[in-house]
């Protein structure tokens, strides 16, 4: 069996935190006699925490994690850019890194000397670059600009031609770091056409990318990393699917977090013993047009607000054409008649996207007393991907408040297809002979 491409045992990298005590100058740390004190845990920083995976040669490779995760860092390490604290990284195979792309150019000199000074650089010959050249400057889509000096280029100009130079290394191992952002949505697909290229070839890729869809079609296998640590690892679809679990969690998390502080200060609700709404004198002339709020004169009061999913368990997070119901708690210290219940669902920059009432369909208000719970079940939440905000509100048949709770409750729609709008009806396509496409994946 042949060895990895790529192989990290156990490796942990651990970083000094700055802005602690810190030595002007040498001669003042040997006056100290502190010039190789241990550091404090305090002091320090784990980006990565004993960390092992694999890359067989030829593999594409996808490394998936929220910001802060330890994937850049795993990649530089793999480059060589830094040294591993404890553990240790093989790579069998020249390497070519697209990290920080650009990073040896020079800016008073042309795009033509920094061609050859960055190709030297990642361990081309002046004879290859030269064969390589017009391929170089071409994949850029620079021959106009290629003697210009590279400080009159735009940030995308200057992307692109570190990316043209680092992938005509023709490395045996290309290390890629979030850099299909460096041009247009043309050159972002010559950037995957050319990932493509290098596969067919039998390559080995480690891909570093917030892109979950890339790696579910582009990698062969894929690794999970938070905190530092490695989560899961194996099939795409089964690490991606783990991971966006695991980010629908944190997103409820702070979604409540969030909601809880709103609420406390608009006056308690979805407290044990919730405050009164505000004074009827406070109520905004246009509900509409208010901000975050919570008014009424507390003749029912809402104590509480839970969205919950299919199975009846609670969340913030739901999938575009899922089900969604939303359960009012609500209490009448005295009976009531006149009593009616409503719901609003906004955008997050509040544009209102639905709203209805008992009123509205024509449910007509008998008795209300004590504690109580009302549902409203969205059967299928035909919502494109966002954030949206509830309004829920306890009024009498003439609009006056018992209790409005003006966009105070979050929830999140979710979905893989990144359409546009706010609505997303259910929909098919058919055509005619003569159109074909290959299938969706």
């Amino acid at each position: 069996m042949s060895s990895p491409a790529i192989e990290l045992v156990d490796v942990s990298k651990i970083y000094r935190r700055y802005g602690g005590r810190q030595f002007s100058t040498l001669k003042s740390a040997l006056l100290s006699g502190d010039l190789a004190r241990k550091l404090k845990p305090e002091e320090t920083f784990q980006a990565l925490k004993n960390v092992s995976f694999s890359v067989p040669k030829g593999c594409t490779y996808g490394v998936v994690g929220r910001n802060g995760s330890g994937k850049s860092t795993a990649l530089k390490l793999v480059a060589g850019i830094t040294k591993p604290t404890s553990g240790t990284v093989t790579v069998d195979g020249r390497i070519s890194a697209l990290i920080e792309l650009g990073a040896g150019f020079h800016p008073e000199i042309s795009g033509r000397e920094n061609v050859f000074i960055n190709g030297i650089m990642l361990g081309l010959s002046k004879r290859e670059i030269e064969q390589r050249f017009d391929q170089i400057v071409e994949f850029a889509e620079l021959t106009e600009f290629i003697d210009a000096p590279v400080k009159t280029y735009s940030s995308g100009m200057y992307m692109r031609l570190g990316f043209a130079v680092a992938i005509h290394v023709d490395p045996d191992v290309l290390l890629v770091d979030e850099v299909l952002a460096v041009g247009d949505e043309g050159f972002t697909h010559k950037c995957l056409d050319k990932f493509g290229e290098f596969r067919r070839r039998g390559k080995t890729i480690l891909l570093v990318t917030h892109s979950l869809g890339l790696v579910e079609r582009f990698c062969d296998e894929a690794v999970w990393l938070d905190g530092g640590e490695k989560k899961a690892e194996g099939d795409p679809k089964r690490v991606v699917g783990v991971y966006v679990t695991d980010v629908s969690k944190q997103e409820e998390t702070f979604l409540a977090a969030t909601d809880a502080k709103a609420r406390d200060e608009a006056g308690g609700a979805g407290q044990p013993e919730p405050e009164k709404p505000a004074a009827p004198d406070a109520i905004p002339e246009n509900m509409n047009a208010a901000g975050e709020g919570r008014w009424g004169s507390g003749g029912v009061q809402i104590t509480s607000v839970e969205f919950l999913d299919a199975a009846g368990a609670p969340t913030q997070v739901v999938q575009s054409g899922e089900s969604l119901r939303v359960a009012l708690g609500v209490r009448a210290s005295t009976p009531v008649k006149d009593f009616v219940f409503g719901f609003g669902i906004f955008t997050a920059d509040g544009v209102w996207v639905y709203g209805t009432n008992t009123d509205i369909e024509q449910y007509v208000s008998d008795h209300l007393e004590g504690e109580a719970t009302v549902n409203l079940l969205l059967e299928s939440l035909d919502l494109v991907e966002g954030t949206y905000k509830l309004d829920v509100a306890v009024h009498k048949r003439d609009g006056g408040p018992y209790d409005y709770h003006r966009l105070l409750h979050t929830f999140r729609v979710k979905s893989r297809i990144k359409d546009a709008g706010v609505y997303r009806p259910k929909h098919s396509w058919t055509f005619s002979d003569g159109v074909k496409f290959k299938a969706p994946e």
